[in-house]
């Protein structure tokens, strides 16, 4: 692929995300003022400055672009740079720096935070407001993890499945979580990026420690 096409791809790209993010963004303001049931698709349509085509385009319905897409939170080039990190390890193996990368890429999507705080912060009022979207939400968050475990599957040449990639997951999900959720908390005056170091460095605490296995009998009837 040419140097134009590469442009013109990254440019489409842009645009696709600039009109899914208008559509969440519609649909979220008038969450929040009329309530999920107080107004249809085609006031978010004309609120983003959009078809009612193009909207079904990006979201099958209204609830479903107030969540958000899943591909809207971790931008493209940081999941490359981080998968190139594993690039000197042989396939199949889990690179020793894996750990490491993993809370630099924490720190640097942690930089992005400020400028996804009010949309963040709209996303949580408006759940609240109607606890219904919980699951949709919790859908999204799964498609996320999912998607994560691929990306760290690829970087390390093994199946996404692999146990080392699925614990990735999960504590890298469970670490964020918890730091959202302090940072988010009432009367918090702390930077989220304190709060995710602070988390990632017990984690690391935590599993430095040595463990010592207790001997298992074998049960009953197995040799």
């Amino acid at each position: 692929m040419t140097d134009s096409a590469n442009s013109n791809a990254g440019l489409r790209e842009r645009k696709r995300t600039a009109t899914r993010t208008a559509i969440t963004a519609a649909a979220r303001v008038l969450t929040s003022d009329k309530g999920l049931n107080g107004y249809t698709v085609e006031e978010v349509c004309q609120a983003a400055g959009i078809s009612r085509r193009t909207f079904f385009n990006y979201f099958p319905t209204k609830e479903d672009a107030i969540i958000g897409h899943a591909d809207d939170d971790v931008p493209a080039d940081v999941i490359d740079e981080f998968v190139a990190g594993g690039a000197h390890s042989p396939a199949g193996e889990i690179s020793p720096t894996l750990f490491r990368d993993l809370v630099r890429l924490s720190l640097r999507l942690a930089e992005d935070m400020s400028s996804s705080e009010e949309e963040t912060r709209q996303l949580i009022g408006v759940v609240r407001k109607e606890p219904q979207l919980i699951l949709r939400l919790i859908g999204v968050t799964e498609q996320r993890e999912a998607q994560f475990a691929r990306d760290v599957a690829r970087r390390e040449g093994v199946a996404p499945d692999h146990p080392v990639v699925q614990m990735a997951v999960v504590l890298l999900s469970t670490i964020a979580r918890k730091s959202s959720m302090a940072y988010f908390s009432d009367g918090n005056t702390r930077p989220y990026r304190d709060l995710l170091l602070e988390n990632l460095t017990a984690a690391s605490v935590l599993f430095s420690q040595p463990i010592d296995l207790p001997d298992i009998e074998p049960a009953k009837g197995q040799s």
